[in-house]
């Protein structure tokens, strides 16, 4: 069984990257050194990883890694602090 990663990396602008691979460690070694130097990161550094969650489906993990990058700074940042209960409250449209 093979396994993937979706992981979030906070850049040193305060914005995120979020991501997904079957190889965690080399993945960030990649982003922490600028390897792709037209990559989103590369101008960013230095990095940090913030959150990461394992999957044994690549395809649920890249359909997260959609759904996430969509979401708010401030919805990220739930996440990423572990506060899963106030995600649906976040996802909710302010009418005015």
């Amino acid at each position: 069984m093979n396994k993937s990663y979706l992981y979030i990396l906070k850049c040193a602008d305060n914005s995120y990257y979020t991501g997904v691979t079957s190889d965690l460690e080399k993945r960030i070694f990649q982003h922490s050194t600028g390897l792709y130097k037209n990559s989103y990161t590369a101008k960013r550094r230095p990095l940090q990883l913030v959150f990461y969650s394992e999957f044994t489906d690549i395809n649920l993990a890249i359909e997260k890694e959609k759904q996430i990058k969509k979401w708010s700074k401030v919805k990220k940042e739930a996440i990423i602090n572990g506060e899963f209960d106030s995600l649906i409250n976040l996802a909710k449209k302010k009418f005015k």
